[in-house]
């Protein structure tokens, strides 16, 4: 998608792209034309020569990897366009946190998910490994990422996450797919089993729980919970990718939706009964 991308250039909004596709330029060597089809160009000579003179600085960061560049430049609700070049370099991250809004919050665990594996960190165990394990990938997938987890990150391990970040809190509602990550899940079908209903609130319990008993069944019902936050982000971001594609000409060109990545890790139902009793009834 990004070879047929033209609203990351200078000059060039959407809907010019628009007329560019509907010219038949479609591709960036297309760009390099003489004229389309009809004759003329539907951008002006000076926006043309600047677009050809950026192509091969858009090929070299393409054919590198870099996915920063055209994170950098296209609007941020085009930045979906980005996903299906540097899927094989994601991390699809989640944090949990004590949650007492009283400015002394830390991170209790993290979950990092890349399409093959899951990787978990805790507060005083090895929860100071994920900066460099993060170091290692070239995009970000996160649900409300950019306004939450990101932030928290940087400010607790004093980092920059500087990778090109899809957030699909946005991207999904720009598609006409809104609420929070449970009800996105639950608008395509998905359940978490038996921790549906547990939501982030439980993940402060959790935690409390855990530094009250050092129960290791309640910290694995803490990471499982944290765990079902990554596994379906990467079907979310094939999804939203699809939905935004259906508005261009190149829906022939969907992606396959994967199933959501396993578990490894079970919550108990014993332990959330406990909380269900003491905190809710």
């Amino acid at each position: 998608m990004l070879e047929n991308t033209f609203c990351h250039f200078p000059g060039i909004g959407l809907k010019t792209e628009a007329k560019l596709w509907n010219a038949g330029v479609l591709t960036w060597d297309d760009l390099e034309k003489d004229a389309p089809a009809g004759g003329s160009w539907p951008v002006g000579p000076g926006r043309l020569a600047t677009a050809r003179s950026l192509l091969d600085a858009c090929r070299t960061a393409l054919d590198a990897g870099d996915a920063r560049v055209f994170y950098r430049d296209l609007p941020p609700q085009e930045q979906w366009r980005i996903f299906p070049h540097f899927r094989h370099s994601a991390a699809y991250v989640d944090i949990e946190t004590t949650g007492t809004g009283c400015g002394m919050d830390h991170i209790t665990t993290i979950a990092l998910y890349d399409g093959r594996e899951v990787k978990t960190y805790v507060h005083g165990r090895n929860l100071e490994d994920f900066v460099d394990d993060i170091a290692a990938y070239d995009l970000l997938v996160t649900f409300n990422g950019k306004c939450f987890d990101v932030p928290f990150i940087e400010r607790e391990f004093n980092c920059t996450l500087d990778q090109a970040h899809i957030d699909l809190r946005f991207v999904l509602k720009a598609a006409g797919i809104g609420g929070g990550l449970k009800k996105v899940e639950h608008q395509l079908g998905l359940s978490r089993g038996d921790l549906d209903g547990v939501d982030g609130y439980w993940a402060v319990l959790l935690w409390k729980e855990f530094e009250a008993t050092r129960d290791e069944t309640v910290l694995e019902t803490l990471i499982a919970y944290n765990v079902e936050d990554v596994i379906a982000l990467e079907l979310l971001a094939a999804t939203a990718f699809n939905l935004h594609l259906e508005r261009t000409p190149f829906a022939h060109r969907r992606l396959d939706t994967p199933l959501p990545g396993l578990n490894p890790f079970a919550a108990s139902t014993a332990v959330l009964d406990t909380i269900r009793r003491r905190y809710f009834y």
